[in-house]
């Protein structure tokens, strides 16, 4: 009797044990696994929330710390253009001479790096800036629209203003360069741009100085705190019943006939019937583990985060000759672009923060607010072509993938998410995917 109760108690552990790890293994497992909560993934779990998935994320940080926190947070139909087009790999390779120059290409050699210039450079042409302009303004407008309505209604406390971007001039050489390119592709677009004199921009905004020869209103453009976005979003996300794992970094995939088995990470193995890579900048690396070479380069930006000045502007800014973004919230203020490629460097470039001083002090009265809050880098997903890379894997079956979006992740990130959702069996998306899939690199 007494190894009888022995081997009962023994049973009952058991069993009590296993269930408990199934309880774990069914916990780790979701209908869509997503790797990355930046504002991508996050939009993207949200929309598949939406549409009856169930979601988990994976966030080696918190949510929103990547390239999604110190951005300037414009919401920009009026970037439609890429920098991909004629000229602009001499204007690169002179940049290497001047470490503040607004596009600066480190000189270092990086294999990688190289090889990610060599096929910009195809695509800088004519041909190729006409077709990635299309599919880039196509993607911008819509998630323009979405962000509208999905700040209303779900909502979202983040700052969200409709007042566009307004970019200035000092230079009548620049200003007539930018309406002979710039406005003309928006306008084919049917992106609405507004020509303005310099007292007409003046008297819009006093805190810029005097001597302001002329602007482009964009008044389908507008504005966030993409700090505040991001935190909303995940709000969203967990209240809908999705799951996001912070703190846990991606270490490796498990595969077994040409699906992804599991993903193993810094907190343990979680399974997913469909997996989603949208680690923005840090995609290329961990895609390697599952034999994928995205032909993609982080681009370094910076950004200057101050408590706001007595005199802000009214609008967010593009100070055209300088290229500094200024934008402005209810308490706070900042100042940010640049691109630098240089690989996967860390760390602040005092001479790019200076340039942006330096940029802003040219155009506004108050180019810095009483207290600097946070001096920011981080790094952007530029593809080859500029254009994201949105949808299924050819190699994987269960795979798919929501990255490259450059500059532009806030502001593509809601029509990334309808996209992704309607993939996976949401609703139709209004636009056509076919731009944006993985197949058109191999991937």
């Amino acid at each position: 009797m007494k190894i009888t109760r022995v081997i009962y108690a023994m049973q009952v552990a058991w069993y009590g044990t296993l269930g408990r790890y199934n309880e774990w293994m069914n916990a780790s497992r979701s209908d869509v696994l997503i790797l990355g909560g930046g504002v991508i993934g996050l939009a993207c779990a949200l929309y598949l929330l939406k549409a009856g998935a169930g979601v988990r994320v994976l966030e080696q940080g918190t949510p929103g710390c990547g390239s999604s926190h110190g951005n300037c947070g414009t919401i920009t139909p009026s970037h439609a253009a890429p920098l991909a087009m004629p000229g602009m790999i001499g204007l690169a390779l002179r940049s290497m001479l001047t470490a503040d120059a607004p596009l600066y290409l480190n000189p270092r050699f990086d294999g990688p790096r190289l090889r990610w210039l060599l096929g910009f450079a195809r695509h800088c042409n004519w041909r190729d800036f006409a077709s990635a302009t299309t599919a880039r303004a196509a993607i911008l407008q819509r998630s323009r629209q979405l962000l509208a309505e999905l700040v209303r209604d779900e909502p979202l406390d983040c700052e969200f203003s409709e007042a566009g971007t307004l970019y200035v001039y000092r230079s009548v050489q620049k200003q007539a360069a930018d309406q002979r390119d710039h406005v003309a592709v928006l306008e084919r677009l049917g992106i609405d741009v507004q020509r303005l004199r310099g007292d007409e921009v003046e008297a819009m905004e006093p805190a810029l100085k005097p001597g302001v020869c002329g602007g482009l209103f964009h008044p389908g453009d507008a504005r966030l705190r993409p700090d505040r976005y991001a935190a909303e979003l995940a709000r969203r996300v967990t209240e809908l019943g999705g799951v996001i794992e912070t703190a846990t970094r991606i270490e490796d995939f498990g595969t077994a006939d040409g699906r992804i088995t599991q993903v193993h990470s810094s907190r343990g193995t979680f399974e997913g019937e469909r997996v989603l890579l949208a680690l923005g900048a840090w995609s290329p690396l961990l895609a390697k583990k599952l034999d994928l070479r995205l032909p993609m380069q982080p681009g370094k930006g910076y950004s200057l985060t101050y408590s706001r000045p007595a005199l802000a502007p009214r609008h967010a800014l593009a100070l055209r000759e300088a290229a500094v973004c200024v934008t402005t919230w209810a308490d706070g203020y900042r100042l940010g672009s640049t691109m630098e490629f240089s690989g996967y460097s860390e760390g602040l470039n005092r001479a790019r923060l200076d340039a942006l001083r330096r940029g802003a002090a040219t155009g506004l009265h108050e180019p810095e607010g009483p207290e600097l809050l946070e001096e920011w880098w981080g790094w952007r997903p530029m593809s080859v072509d500029e254009v994201p890379i949105i949808g299924p894997s050819t190699r994987w079956s269960n795979l798919l993938l929501a990255t490259a979006h450059g500059m532009l992740g806030v502001s593509m990130s809601t029509a990334t998410g309808e996209l992704v959702a309607s993939m996976l069996g949401g609703s139709a998306s209004p636009i056509d995917a076919t731009p944006y899939a993985p197949a058109r690199f191999g991937l």
